[in-house]
């Protein structure tokens, strides 16, 4: 029948797409991968990585979480951390994951390129180098047993998203923008480009949505209004969070004590999760 053939021919279209791609593998001692993206830069998904995976480390002791900055050209994860220094070596040559912040960062591990490289020099790289470098980073370095592993990805579409989406297993990615116009674009085109290598979209994350004056308390919508909303409703997604532009969640990731852990009773924490 037409029918059996139209599926026979997108059986044979799959299989051959599928050639020449790499096999998914875990990575040892992870259990669950998520990734936390946006089309745009500049759209706070740094910010929100950082304490997104600092509030499931707090919030449940027996969990175990990693947090990988994946944006090989502009990592930002050690400054809002404050991690410095090498990391280590284990006798297999594997790089050990970094412990942060001993004062409260007990049950999360980080990794970033800019452990590797000082703080003012560039990545000037092309492709494969970057993807070589997403491979160190994902399978090089000594993880241990983790719950969770999220991934700080950088902004855009392009080798390191698609060389972690079709070399490891990902639980799901979470979008973030904020409600502009411009940043939407970009957004939309993240969320079909997880769906087109079949990691499903939790949903996303509306960043950004509104500002408070501290005197007076008048709202603002700086970016516009229920911009994330709408296109979450319009591609069928859930919307995960609604952040305002709270200048505590900015000032405590730049001193490098993210608001989720150095303010937990604060306002701003509830505003974030």
């Amino acid at each position: 029948s037409s029918r059996s053939r139209d599926e026979s021919l997108r059986d044979k279209r799959a299989q051959i797409l599928s050639r020449g791609l790499p096999k998914q593998k875990p990575i040892e001692g992870v259990k669950q991968v998520v990734v936390l993206a946006s089309g745009k830069g500049g759209v706070g998904k740094s910010t929100t990585a950082v304490n997104i995976a600092l509030a499931l480390a707090a919030n449940d002791s027996t969990k175990e979480v990693g947090l990988l900055d994946a944006d090989i050209y502009g990592p930002s994860i050690p400054k809002m951390m404050n991690l410095k220094g090498n990391p280590e070596l284990t006798p297999s040559k594997c790089i050990c994951y970094c412990a942060g912040n001993l004062k409260f960062l007990l049950c999360c591990f980080s990794m970033s390129m800019g452990f590797l490289i000082e703080e003012t020099a560039p990545v000037v790289w092309r492709g494969l180098m970057v993807m070589s470098a997403v491979e160190k980073l994902l399978r090089q370095v000594d993880w241990g047993q983790l719950d969770y592993l999220v991934i700080d990805m950088p902004p855009g579409t392009g080798d390191v998203q698609l060389s972690v989406s079709q070399n490891i297993p990902v639980t799901g990615a979470v979008i973030i923008s904020t409600p502009q116009d411009v940043a939407l674009l970009d957004a939309r085109k993240g969320a079909e480009m997880f769906r087109k290598v079949h990691v499903p979209v939790l949903g996303l994350i509306q960043n950004m949505s509104v500002f408070q004056c501290p005197k007076c308390k008048h709202e603002t919508h700086i970016f516009g209004a229920d911009g994330v909303r709408d296109l979450a409703e319009t591609l069928g997604l859930d919307i995960l969070g609604d952040i305002p532009l709270h200048v505590n969640i900015r000032e405590t990731c730049d001193s490098g004590q993210p608001v989720v852990i150095s303010q937990p009773q604060s306002d701003a924490v509830s505003l974030v999760l």
